[in-house]
C-alpha cells in the first residue's frame, strides 16, 4: 500500500500559535474552534483533531432512519425503563 504524505513549514507564532496552512485545514476538514489533543512523543509534537458531536453528525454517512416523534418515544420508553417507580 502505497502511502503519500504531505510537507508544510510554519513558524511558530507570539505566545507559541502555530497556524495550519488552508489546504490542510481543507484536507482534513479542521475549521475554527475545533478542538486538538496534543501530545509529544519522542521529541515530536502529535496533534489529533477531535470534530464536536455535531459537525461529525452531520459530516457522516447516515446509517440508521428515525423521525423525531421515534426517538422521543424510545427516549420515554427507555426512561420509564430505568426511572420506573
Amino acid at each position: 500500500m502505497l502511502v503519500l504524505s504531505q510537507v508544510s513549514v510554519s513558524k511558530v507564532g507570539k505566545k507559541g500559535a502555530i497556524y495550519i496552512p488552508k489546504h490542510i485545514c481543507e484536507q482534513l476538514g479542521i475549521s475554527e474552534n475545533d478542538r486538538v489533543l496534543m501530545r509529544v512523543e519522542g521529541g515530536k509534537l502529535i496533534l489529533e483533531f477531535i470534530p464536536d458531536p455535531l459537525s461529525l453528525a452531520i459530516r457522516v454517512r447516515k446509517w440508521a432512519k428515525t423521525t423525531v416523534e421515534d426517538f422521543e418515544r424510545e427516549s420515554e420508553e427507555e426512561q420509564n425503563e430505568l426511572y420506573a417507580t
